[in-house]
């Protein structure tokens, strides 16, 4: 399965990813100016970066944790804990569809106050029509 960034300088490839979460915490809300991130977990030996590698920078958000992104679009790809035998991949970076779907959300104890998709939330399969 592949991943790219917003501006495509910056590709990868996951052969199996696990489950998907969305971590609420505020790190994650901060890592993706928005309300969780939609993550999911690789072994090491799974992941590889395709393209790009140039491109990628490094931030040390906790001690020991690596969220890497492109220095060019801004697109957060992948963190890492150097110490545990797996990468996370950001989901929503992925080009294809994984054929699975979020099974937990985390650190909801974090949820924003204005963090609400209740029924009497509008939807749209698109941009709603402009106001007059």
């Amino acid at each position: 399965m592949k991943g790219s960034c917003l501006c495509g300088k910056v590709e990868y490839e996951a052969a199996s990813i696990g489950p998907i979460g969305h971590c609420h915490c505020k790190t994650c809300r901060k890592a993706h100016a928005a309300a969780f991130a939609s993550t999911a977990r690789v072994d090491r030996d799974a992941f590889r970066w395709i393209q790009g590698q140039d491109s990628i920078k490094s931030y040390e958000s906790s001690p020991g944790k690596l969220r890497h992104f492109c220095m060019n679009c801004g697109s957060h790809l992948m963190a890492e804990w150097t110490a545990q035998p797996q990468v996370i991949v950001r989901v929503a970076t992925l080009d294809e569809y994984p054929g699975i779907r979020p099974s937990v959300n985390i650190w909801t104890s974090h949820d924003a106050p204005w963090l609400y998709n209740g029924p009497d939330v509008p939807s749209f399969p698109e941009a709603p029509a402009a106001r007059k």
